[in-house]
């Protein structure tokens, strides 16, 4: 049981350099792989270089690495500014107006930004003003702004995915294409849950409709700011190629499968940079200075973020070499449990992981055992990835340790620990109970 144990030093190391030490889960993860690389014994050299030299070959890492980029290329425009005033137009005016303006916008930023912490300080630093001004206290504001964090994991094709899909033992059961569609309704489910969870609260609370001062009339709102609903086309243009009937009868045309021809984790993060480029020309730097100044600071991101993921696949593949699915897969085997409550164990363990690490390091620390269990259990391979994926996604909501937690409390200007309680209730074992339906074959996928 040696993957095992080195499973169990990877998760610590993980944790006392990221949560103890309080350092950076770049660095993290780094010295998580080298940890894991110590119980090759003898073969340390040669496991660690192959582990990493496929890491280095993934097409994934290239994707998240362009999403990154995607990102912060939004965050210096006033694209997603204009998608929020055209959604608060047509949301403010119900009861709970920003609160229903912040769930749908924390899933439409998330489906194209992806991280956590990033979707709460963009979405929050908007609507949490908005939601306090509507007499919203700011304890359940930040609630509601960090426990939509979490659906940037559950829409195709966040790093966390690319992640997943990366490691070869869940790329053995199914192809990244195969879960494209699945995880986009497991995502729909994911939010439209969100939205009970919030009419709820609306009544609860009774929580009024968006102060006038802060809405502006749809004509005005489209007006000013209609094009930046171009940004979904960079997600359903390549779709629309590669899937359903414009994809089987353009495939039939050139004589080839479209899913082949067109990597939709390749293109979709391409098309999307060019898209933002387009839409934001005018606030974006029009001097070679200004564009390395710009680069300069997506810098630190990119240092992050790509030291993460290759650390991560890295891991990840010397865990595999190690032998960790095949042994995690044998224990959890041996307790006969019916498929029920194998996913409820599984969904216990990926949460409880997830709640000291973020959502793309439980991926890489067991989200192939935690696959391939589930598989072994009788879940189809690609909704069983869809399954641990909704899993994960409590990292947002998920106390104590939960990054979008602090964003928006901070933003609220509350003691974080006023939202531990409602984060758990009203998101944390919701979405788990929902991962476990979709497991079961309860909510079709």
């Amino acid at each position: 049981m040696i993957a095992i144990w080195a499973l169990v030093c990877y998760m610590a190391a993980i944790i006392v350099w990221n949560a103890v030490l309080k350092r950076n889960i770049g660095e993290a993860l780094l010295v998580g792989f080298l940890v894991t690389g110590l119980f090759a014994g003898g073969d340390i050299g040669h496991v660690m270089w192959d582990g990493f030299a496929e890491a280095m070959q993934e097409e994934v890492t290239f994707a998240a690495l362009a999403f990154v980029f995607m990102s912060y290329l939004l965050s210096r425009t006033p694209v997603l500014d204009q998608l929020l005033n055209i959604l608060n137009s047509l949301l403010g005016r119900l009861r709970g107006g920003p609160v229903y303006t912040s769930t749908v916008a924390a899933g439409i930023f998330g489906a194209i930004a992806h991280v956590g912490a990033a979707v709460t300080a963009a979405v929050g630093s908007v609507t949490i003003p908005w939601m306090k001004r509507s007499k919203v206290s700011g304890e359940l504001a930040a609630t509601v702004a960090a426990g939509g964090a979490g659906m940037g994991v559950t829409f195709p094709f966040s790093s966390t995915m690319f992640i997943l899909m990366g490691s070869a033992g869940v790329a053995a059961l199914v192809s990244q294409d195969d879960i494209v569609l699945p995880l986009f309704m497991g995502g729909l489910w994911c939010l439209g849950y969100r939205l009970l969870a919030a009419f709820w609260m609306v009544r609860r609370h009774k929580i009024q409709p968006m102060d006038r001062a802060d809405l502006l009339p749809l004509r005005v709102s489209l007006g000013a700011g209609w094009t930046s609903l171009f940004l979904f086309t960079g997600m359903i243009v390549p779709l629309l190629l590669t899937r359903g009937p414009t994809g089987g009868e353009l495939g039939a045309y050139v004589g080839t499968k479209m899913s082949d021809a067109i990597s939709l984790i390749t293109w979709i993060p391409v098309l999307l940079i060019g898209i933002v480029l387009f839409l934001g020309r005018r606030q974006l730097p029009r001097a070679a200075r200004g564009w390395w100044q710009l680069l300069e600071g997506a810098a630190p991101q990119f240092g992050v973020i790509g030291v993460t993921i290759v650390a991560a696949f890295s891991a990840s593949n010397v865990l595999g070499e190690l032998g960790l699915p095949q042994q995690l897969t044998d224990v959890l085997t041996q307790l006969h449990a019916p498929k029920w409550a194998m996913t409820l164990i599984v969904g216990v363990i990926v949460v409880a992981v997830a709640i000291p690490l973020t959502a793309s390091a439980t991926m890489a620390a067991i989200g192939p055992v935690a696959v391939s269990s589930l598989a072994e259990a009788g879940v189809p391979a690609a909704t069983a990835c869809v399954a641990v994926l909704i899993f994960a996604s409590t990292e947002g909501a998920s106390p104590p340790s939960g990054a979008p937690i602090y964003v928006a409390s901070g933003i609220a200007g509350v003691n974080p620990a006023r939202t531990f309680a409602p984060l758990v209730g009203y998101y944390c074992l919701p979405i788990l109970l929902i991962g476990a339906a979709v497991a079961t074959g309860v909510l079709p996928v």
